[in-house]
């Protein structure tokens, strides 16, 4: 004891550092720490080396040379003229426009058909079980071809639209379904649209603080209000009376047959569509499992309680089951988000030119530098996922049990 007590009030030794349990692990975490920061350091000092004796010095300047190539499906202008960097640029919105719309509409159906999967009713519920097992046990890279072939084979060219012996029709005359893609009507603003859409903006942020004062409002009284039916009010009406009183500056065109092709309205290639279907059907059979463990997750206690006090059977799966099934269901939903990003790199396969087609397809065999390509390539994809985790973590920390 005293031993122990001499070595406490005495001076600080360098023998201590590995002798003395309050600094050992300390001391081992600094050594290895070092040799990483070595290793790494004689990694990128050898490869520097080896690219150096190539004559190929690490530069981004290519970026900013002319691409020479073009791009079927953009989100903003862009034309062979234009930089490498603004051909990446277009290939990161192509990306981030497969991930939002696939995270979305798998999200719709894999929570209906894990929902469903736990129904009564014997048919659907074995359905549903054909379903997840048929999509998740074949890879996505074939669904996604699949997608395309019938696409391609199933509907008809644009010239079978033509004339009054057309077997093919328009629906609607609005939209247009043909091997080519789909056209259906586009928007277009003019001066005043802004108004528009800033009202609709503020209709959104008035739904969302519409429905967290009807939770407060249902906790502290009991009262359920109709609240799907305000918010779709609160959505539509503003927007329309803005609408009329600025003159309808937003006008829709409408996709007409004109020579062999279509003209006018919006085209959503079958690259884009297949691409997104396949990820959106295959992603959807592992949300729904998780879903089902979810809602398996919860007591048959609470389900029995709140039919008992009189609750529907929806407005229980709805209030009481999903609410605490969500922190079971949000930490493997993530990673279904992270895995649908990652598949749309998948996406040059039927010729849909995202980030992976654009900067590390047709830019790194053009330029050469496949180092710098590839690594902007990691880079981006790391910040995608990143963001997606961030994003995720903040609503399941919003969504987890509150302790007193």
């Amino acid at each position: 004891m005293a031993m122990a007590d001499q070595n406490a009030s005495g001076s600080f030794r360098l023998s201590m550092l590995i002798y003395d349990s309050r600094y050992r692990s300390m001391t081992i975490q600094v050594i290895v720490l070092i040799m990483v920061v070595l290793g790494v350091v004689w990694l990128v000092d050898n490869l520097l080396s080896n690219l150096s004796a190539l004559d190929k010095d690490p530069n981004f300047g290519f970026l900013w040379e002319t691409s020479g190539y073009d791009i079927n499906q953009r989100l903003i202008e862009y034309s062979s003229q234009s930089t490498h960097f603004r051909a990446a640029e277009v290939g990161l919105l192509n990306t981030l426009l497969v991930a939002v719309v696939g995270c979305f509409f798998a999200t719709l159906l894999g929570v209906s058909i894990g929902v469903m999967r736990l129904s009564k009713n014997w048919i659907v519920s074995r359905l549903m079980t054909v379903y997840i097992e048929t999509f998740r046990n074949v890879p996505v890279l074939l669904w996604i071809v699949f997608a395309m072939a019938i696409f391609i084979e199933v509907f008809p060219q644009p010239k079978a639209f033509r004339g009054d012996n057309a077997t093919a029709h328009m629906i609607g005359d609005a939209v247009a379904f043909t091997n080519r893609g789909i056209y259906i009507p586009r928007l277009e603003f003019h001066e005043g649209s802004s108004f528009v859409v800033y009202t609709l903006i503020a209709s959104i942020i008035g739904i969302f603080l519409f429905g967290k004062w009807a939770k407060a409002h249902q906790e502290a009284t009991g009262q359920i209000l109709p609240t799907f039916w305000i918010k779709l009010g609160i959505l539509i009406i503003p927007a329309l009376v803005v609408f009329f009183v600025m003159g309808k500056p937003i006008q829709m065109f409408y996709p007409e047959l004109k020579g062999f092709n279509f003209k006018g309205g919006l085209h959503l290639r079958n690259s884009l569509i297949a691409l997104t279907l396949a990820l959106v059907i295959y992603t959807s059979a592992f949300i729904a499992e998780a879903v089902r463990a979810g809602i398996m997750a919860i007591s048959k206690g609470q389900t029995e309680a709140a039919l008992a006090l009189g609750l529907r059977p929806k407005r229980v799966m709805s209030l009481v089951v999903l609410p605490q099934a969500l922190r079971v269901i949000v930490p493997p939903l993530i990673s279904q988000y992270l895995n649908l990003t990652k598949n749309s790199s998948l996406a040059i396969a039927v010729g849909y030119m995202d980030i992976t087609g654009t900067l590390g397809g047709i830019t790194l065999n053009q330029t050469g530098r496949e180092l710098e390509c590839i690594l902007l390539l990691m880079i981006i994809y790391l910040t995608i996922s990143l963001s997606i985790s961030m994003v995720m973590n903040i609503y399941n920390n919003s969504v987890k049990l509150k302790e007193r």
